[in-house]
């Protein structure tokens, strides 16, 4: 397994980001290769992606959801088995900072090199900005699901 962790500060209140990232189906406005993802339930997620090439489809379980602190989430059927955590920090009314954790298995010599190269780190790394643009130019989320997991 690999591992990557990574944060940035966004000019929103907690409440704000976290209710934006509870907004799934809208990651692919913001996350490269996020192709669609089908809210299927409460704890159930279906992604369709597409990396360097490599389409994958998989589900993945919301493992832990807590208002305004974390989303954790497991894959639980597909290629990509990863699981991981991002966590909401309040900095100060106006501000968090958002972080990423997440454990992946690369599959095959094409996305182990690229591990190895850290293009997975660099993508997380460019979903965070993109995200920090996104929330910030709305400055309001599009929707919210505040119930726990």
């Amino acid at each position: 397994m690999s591992q990557v962790e990574e944060s940035i500060e966004v000019d929103v209140p907690v409440r704000t980001a976290y209710n934006q990232w509870t907004q799934f189906e809208s990651f692919p406005e913001f996350m490269a290769g996020v192709e669609r993802i089908e809210q299927r339930g409460d704890a159930l997620t279906h992604w369709v992606t597409k990396v360097g090439g490599v389409k994958r489809e998989f589900d993945a379980e919301i493992t832990e959801q807590i208002p305004d602190e974390r989303v954790a989430w497991t894959t639980v059927d597909g290629e990509a088995r990863q699981a991981g955590v991002v966590t909401f920090h309040r900095v100060r009314d106006t501000t968090t900072k958002v972080m990423l954790q997440m454990d992946f298995e690369p599959q095959g010599m094409t996305e182990q090199a690229g591990d190895r190269l850290g293009v997975v780190k660099r993508q997380v790394s460019g979903d965070l900005k993109r995200f920090k643009e996104f929330i910030e130019r709305r400055g309001l989320e599009t929707g919210a699901w505040r119930g726990e997991v």
